[in-house]
């Protein structure tokens, strides 16, 4: 992924790096979960400083990071690990 096509790196507590591109980011905020467009420091803040991060059931590839927004309101950003980095998927989740 070249620089010009990258809306952010975070490194995580899991020691990986997530790039997320501008072209990713419009698919999550345009088809996926709309609710996330303006999010992206959020996204950022609960993959950097997650409250939890739990491994996925089906995936041991997948982690789960959730930041608590207020009470009973969770954001859950979802990432696959590859190669030590990654990419995700992000959502509100209740």
């Amino acid at each position: 992924m070249t620089d010009n096509n990258l809306l952010f790196d975070v490194l995580t507590p899991l020691n990986c790096t997530i790039h997320v591109s501008v072209a990713y980011w419009e698919i999550i905020t345009q088809i996926k979960h709309p609710i996330m467009k303006g999010q992206e420091k959020l996204v950022q803040e609960t993959l950097s400083q997650p409250d939890e991060i739990r491994r996925s059931r089906s995936d041991p590839d997948v982690y789960l990071f959730y930041k608590l927004q207020r009470e009973k309101r969770w954001l859950c950003a979802i990432i696959r690990k590859l190669n030590g980095d990654g990419f995700g998927d992000y959502n509100l989740s209740h």
